[in-house]
């Protein structure tokens, strides 16, 4: 069992806010509860070339009802705790991911640019080493003594970096 209450002086829960994302996801999900309503309690075919009711239901569960509730459960949980910095993509993770105190070299707030470092937002590699994130353009930017890279997005850059150098020293 984690030990995720104890110790933690700096806890954020984000999710994605992104209007384009919700908006993409939304629509997907209108079309797949349209169809099915459609095609399956209706009985009119939708499309010109309709796919097999069995088909269409596989794909109402899966981009219907699924893609939606995965997405509005997808969060980015960041603690500092007493012995490192603890990241979890929930639901992806099933574990937090440590990074000790210890291992880190340098850390500073910087402002980043998501899509063209990164290639967007999750847990990304890029110019910039590893990131882990979910919305906006802020992060704590560690340096580690391997010689990697990691960003953790943040919309509370000053909190979490204070919270990383009460523990630091």
């Amino acid at each position: 069992m984690e030990n995720s209450g104890m110790g933690v002086s700096f806890r954020e829960t984000q999710h994605f806010r992104q209007k384009w994302i919700v908006a993409i996801i939304a629509g997907i999900t209108v079309l797949m509860w349209y169809s099915a309503v459609e095609q399956i309690l209706l009985k009119r075919p939708f499309g010109n070339n309709p796919a097999p009711d069995i088909v269409l239901i596989v794909f109402w569960i899966l981009f219907g009802v699924g893609f939606p509730l995965f997405f509005l459960k997808l969060r980015l949980l960041t603690e500092v705790r007493e012995d490192g910095i603890y990241i979890k993509f929930v639901p992806i993770n099933r574990r937090f991911i440590r990074i000790g105190f210890d291992e880190i070299d340098t850390y500073e707030i910087r402002k980043y640019r998501p899509i063209v470092e990164y290639g967007g937002w999750g847990v990304k590699y890029g110019s910039g080493g590893k990131a882990y994130n979910v919305s906006g353009n802020m992060g704590l930017q560690l340096k580690l003594k391997n010689g990697k890279k990691v960003l953790i997005g943040t919309q509370r850059p000053e909190e979490f970096k204070l919270a990383v150098e009460s523990k630091i020293g």
